[in-house]
């Protein structure tokens, strides 16, 4: 115990000294150490290679606990494991090596550098937009119901558990399958959460209003129901008149189509960017 307690207090009084001493070129370094270390675990995660890695922290973990501990025999046959390291993970790993010296030489790995994080979420919300109004345009072309709520900052957990949970990506022919009449989840609404398909078959609250137009139905009503009680944005497709609306900040509008309703859609999630997307979206349809 006396070792261990000793082995901190040493490595506190050696980082402090260090801290003391440190230099903005010392702070660059790390910066740049730390990048790289993100970048490799970018490339890792979805590969095989990564478990593996995971195999190696352990056994630098259980090396430390050798030293502070004064475990001879462990820190001797760790110290040999890592001696062969290398050379096995160039034998082992050979395809994956190949392929991340590839990236480099086609730019992949700049352009992930440089790609802000800003910038790729924008892509995501505009590609998930593009497939709602995608979807809400053919349920609407063909008279069916739909309801698709897009979660914001106000978390749904307690409607997402109201239906069938689920993890997928947005996508157009999803929703409309959902929605078909004889899907078993085409009555209640479905739950867009960080810009995937997070439940469906879901049950809103409906609105308490009394001013509300009799000629609404349940799914506007829920739809304002659910605007009411989050920042939600509802969309709701009429099965009777066939009409889209969007709900949103305790309102309803109706009577979108194709091109208003998404010009709504990023007025409301990308308020910063709304300029800026809608530009580039003419520049190039002035191109076509």
């Amino acid at each position: 115990m006396k070792n261990i307690i000793s082995f901190f207090a040493d490595w506190f009084s050696f980082a402090g000294g260090q801290l003391a001493n440190i230099r903005l070129a010392d702070v660059f370094d790390i910066l740049i150490l730390a990048s790289l270390f993100y970048l490799i675990f970018r490339f890792l995660r979805e590969r095989r290679a990564a478990r593996f890695f995971v195999g190696i922290v352990g056994l630098l973990l259980l090396y430390g606990l050798s030293v502070a501990l004064g475990l001879h025999a462990i820190k001797y046959v760790a110290g040999l494991i890592f001696q062969v390291g290398i050379l096995v993970l160039i034998i082992l790993f050979q395809p994956e090596i190949r392929s991340a010296l590839e990236s480099v030489g086609e730019g992949k790995l700049r352009r992930l550098k440089f790609t802000s994080k800003r910038k790729r979420e924008e892509k995501e919300i505009v590609s998930m937009i593009d497939a709602i109004c995608e979807a809400i345009s053919d349920i609407q072309r063909v008279k069916q119901g739909a309801l698709i709520v897009i979660e914001r900052t106000t978390k749904l957990g307690d409607i997402v558990r109201s239906g069938v949970e689920l993890d997928a990506n947005v996508n157009a022919y999803l929703l409309r399958n959902i929605f078909y009449p004889k899907a078993p989840l085409h009555d209640g609404a479905v739950i867009i959460r960080d810009r995937r398909v997070c439940a469906a078959g879901c049950f809103l609250p409906l609105t308490q209003d009394t001013d509300i137009s009799r000629q609404m139905g349940t799914r506007h009503r829920a739809a304002i129901g659910m605007s009411e009680m989050s920042d939600a944005v509802i969309l709701v497709v009429s099965e009777e008149t066939s009409k889209i609306s969007i709900a949103y900040n305790s309102r309803i509008s109706h009577d979108y189509n194709y091109q208003s309703m998404r010009e709504e859609l990023l007025r409301i999630l990308l308020p910063s960017s709304y300029e800026d997307v809608m530009q580039r979206q003419n520049g190039r349809n002035s191109v076509k």
